[in-house]
């Protein structure tokens, strides 16, 4: 499972099939409805669109992609969350964040073992106790779609904006977080617990926020940027 998700990060376009064969030819003796079944387990899916077969999904309501050709000029303009999947030595969890599209600002953050929709509506209540965006945007999947997310939201006077199907890029800015976060600090690791995956996570966001500049920030850090603050190398 953490090489899948290895290979995924690089190549997020691999259905079962091709994921299969790349691990047969790295060694691993593995057959499809494995891998298949595997896939599944870790909610990843390739990124090309297809009919939608879970029928309680099907009854959430689906909002419209509020995004293409907005430029994103100011901080709490648009927020974004999604969910990625962190291998331990034994099992897995799964991890939700909410971040500002124009600073990269991890607004806030939950490990959980499920894929039930409460851990996501949860760091929703906490970055809305801080602040709240004009937009927010989402994939498709069930924990966004669910009406206990989406009222909220709703509650908010914010407009809910979503993904189409497959179309990962959408929301590129979580899954550039994404790849940070593994080849930075979980694939680094090899986490005996969830206390200390949460820890060791917490620590590496608080580093992602307040120490990693992005070039795309003109070298600061996502802190800087939120909070409007100059960057570093100014202050020295």
């Amino acid at each position: 499972m953490r090489r899948i998700d290895e290979l995924y990060l690089k190549t997020p376009f691999y259905g079962s099939r091709r994921m299969t064969d790349s691990l047969r030819h790295e060694g691993f003796l593995v057959n499809r409805k494995r891998v298949q079944r595997l896939m599944r387990l870790m909610s990843i899916e390739a990124i090309y669109p297809r009919p939608r077969t879970t029928e309680s999904i099907a009854e959430h309501r689906k909002f419209p992609y509020l995004l293409r050709g907005r430029e994103i000029s100011k901080p709490d303009e648009v927020w974004a969350a999604d969910i990625t999947y962190i291998p331990m030595v034994s099992g897995f969890m799964y991890l939700v964040s909410i971040i500002d599209w124009h600073s990269r600002y991890v607004l806030a953050w939950r490990l959980s073992n499920s894929l039930e929709s409460s851990f996501c509506v949860e760091v929703l209540e906490e970055a809305l106790s801080q602040r709240r965006p004009e937009i927010f945007n989402t994939d498709q999947g069930s924990q966004f779609t669910g009406v206990a997310f989406t009222s909220l939201l709703a509650s908010h006077g914010i407009a809910i904006s979503m993904d189409g199907k497959g179309a990962w890029r959408d929301n590129v800015f979580v899954e550039r977080l994404w790849r940070s976060v593994k080849y930075e600090e979980v694939y680094l690791r090899a986490y005996e617990s969830v206390s200390e995956a949460r820890s060791s996570i917490g620590r590496y966001l608080d580093f992602y926020n307040r120490r990693r500049p992005h070039s795309s920030l003109d070298d600061r850090t996502p802190d800087q940027a939120y909070f409007d603050l100059p960057p570093l190398r100014a202050a020295a």
